[in-house]
């Protein structure tokens, strides 16, 4: 008898039973929607399918009057280039502090408490002090993400690259290789698939960063928009944008996802696939 942790479901199989807890969600809140919309058609807290297709209507089709722009895809715009801007400083910084404090001994006693300390400061409680430093413009916002994510990101690759068998750095050193050619040819190949994977598990905090910082100090971005409207209890703008950004995050991870295999396709065993 074939047993269950050795079953798999087929591709079709598992699209659709991947798809069913959003279905499920989906119906859930139409079904309290309609009661709330039932006792009072001005409720605004559940807004119906229809309203929620009108408030998509006016950020994502229709121009700001004041503008000219369209709000959804110019706030849109914003915390993308925040959040990729960011996200690219902790990776380079990440990976370069990472291996240099896993290879280096003497410049790991050194910068390997500072770089704890940081990552365990949470990043919300110092907002003030960066808006006081760097002032309330696009610099506050993605240093925040920094300040957040970076430290994280070094520790790990600190720790990946200390988990790199000794032999290997013994064979390399025996065949004459200098440090900087076995942190290129060793260590930068090993460490670079857990980068990519680090940088997809950290996009969560990076997008709460932005947000909070966005809601605080912001003329556009998606967070300041959310803020923005809920004064006025718009739901049918809220709902769609933290919709957008749960796509926008899971298109984001996805795509990080899909280089990871392609560009390292032996890290879990498989084999390149020829012509790709």
């Amino acid at each position: 008898m074939k047993r269950l942790i050795n079953r798999r479901p087929s591709v079709g199989v598992a699209v659709l039973m991947g798809l069913l807890p959003f279905v499920l969600m989906a119906l859930i809140y139409g079904y309290h929607s309609a009661i709330r919309l039932h006792e009072n058609p001005d409720d605004r807290l559940l807004p119906s399918l229809t309203q929620l297709v009108q408030g998509v209507k006016m950020v994502a089709v229709n121009e700001d009057p004041r503008t000219g722009q369209i709000v959804l895809w110019a706030d849109t715009a914003a915390s993308l280039e925040r959040i990729g801007i960011a996200m690219a400083v902790c990776a380079v910084v990440g990976l370069l502090f990472g291996m240099l404090n896993g290879m280096l001994p003497w410049l790991r006693a050194l910068g390997s408490p500072a770089v704890i300390a940081l990552s365990l400061v949470p990043p919300m409680a110092i907002l003030p002090i960066l808006f006081v430093t760097f002032g309330l413009d696009e610099l506050s916002k993605i240093m925040l993400i920094i300040i957040g994510v970076a430290p994280c990101l070094i520790r790990d690759m600190q720790a990946r690259v200390l988990e790199i068998p000794q032999e290997m750095l013994i064979k390399a050193q025996s065949l004459g290789a200098s440090s900087w050619q076995i942190a290129l040819r060793v260590v930068l190949p090993q460490v670079m698939p857990r980068l990519i994977s680090c940088v997809r598990l950290s996009l969560g905090s990076a997008w709460l960063f932005l947000i909070s910082a966005e809601a605080i100090a912001a003329e556009q971005g998606l967070g300041y928009r959310i803020f923005l409207v809920r004064r006025y209890m718009s739901m049918d703008i809220i709902l769609p944008y933290v919709i957008w950004i749960t796509i926008l995050a899971f298109a984001v991870d996805r795509a990080l996802y899909y280089l990871n295999r392609q560009c390292f396709p032996w890290q879990d065993g498989r084999a390149a696939t020829p012509g790709k």
